[in-house]
């Protein structure tokens, strides 16, 4: 009983250091992996994918889409390094790429790695269109929701008090935690399965950065509209276990005021 109860304590004081805050939200999360690990697993699943997945053949769209990605990334990059917090993004290498399919979809590896389906092209229709879900998908990254969501995959799986034995193994139960929780699998599942509170905090984090980067945060609900027109009033598969469509934009509507402060176009 003393083992245990000493055992419960350390635990309890292993996720007091483990809690970090996320940038510009100021939300606290419980991070139990490292940076290191949780980019090369990334990285590794990341390259698997890439290698098979066929590119776009339109130059204009490909081009677009990094254009986009490297505003965004840069102008977020630029205010972590004005405001002390350089270092969350200092091992980010950014990718944007553009994947020939129908399929409705975008998705965000740790470390900046960002796919977009030609799919979604037709509802975002034009720059700001796309800055709405590049923003979204850099905020993911940015917020370290992957790492998040390894950890509570942790937590769930081994429960509070196997804690301390799933840490002290974490880099092989990382592999097999870090494949739920990137929600890759067989066939790579492309979305990661974020939970409601991260996808609004997405959303969020996304308008701000786009604004940061010049691009109209007020064009984000119309984007949604339409993604919501596109799947019938359904939840799209983009969105797939996520906020209903009239809850993100209202969300986005009360965010509105918050993201206009950082917006460089007005």
């Amino acid at each position: 009983m003393k083992y245990l109860s000493y055992f419960i304590v350390a635990a309890m004081l292993l996720l007091v250091a483990a809690c970090s805050s996320v940038p510009v939200t100021g939300r606290k999360q419980v991070l139990l992996v490292s940076d290191s690990e949780v980019l090369t697993l990334s990285l590794q699943q990341y390259d698997e994918y890439i290698k098979s997945a066929p590119k776009s053949a339109n130059a204009k769209n490909t081009a677009l889409v990094e254009k986009v990605g490297r505003r965004i990334a840069n102008a977020v990059e630029t205010y972590m390094n004005n405001n002390g917090m350089g270092d969350l993004v200092a091992n980010f290498s950014w990718e944007f790429n553009l994947i020939k399919s129908d399929e409705v979809n975008a998705f965000c590896m740790p470390g900046g790695k960002i796919v977009v389906y030609e799919g979604i092209l037709p509802i975002t229709q034009d720059e700001t269109g796309l800055a709405v879900v590049l923003g979204h998908e850099v905020a993911h990254a940015v917020a370290k929701h992957s790492n998040e969501r390894m950890s509570q995959q942790m937590l769930t799986e081994y429960g509070s008090q196997a804690l301390g034995m799933a840490l002290d193994k974490q880099s092989a139960q990382i592999q097999q935690i870090g494949s739920v929780a990137f929600g890759l699998g067989s066939q790579y599942g492309v979305t990661l399965p974020f939970s409601r509170k991260q996808e609004l905090e997405a959303d969020e984090l996304g308008l701000i950065f786009m604004s940061m980067a010049g691009y109209d945060p007020r064009q984000a609900a119309s984007f949604w509209e339409r993604m919501s027109a596109a799947s019938g009033g359904g939840v799209p598969e983009f969105t797939s276990t996520h906020p209903s469509d009239a809850t993100r934009i209202k969300k986005i509507n009360e965010n509105l005021p918050k993201a206009l402060e950082y917006y460089t176009g007005k």
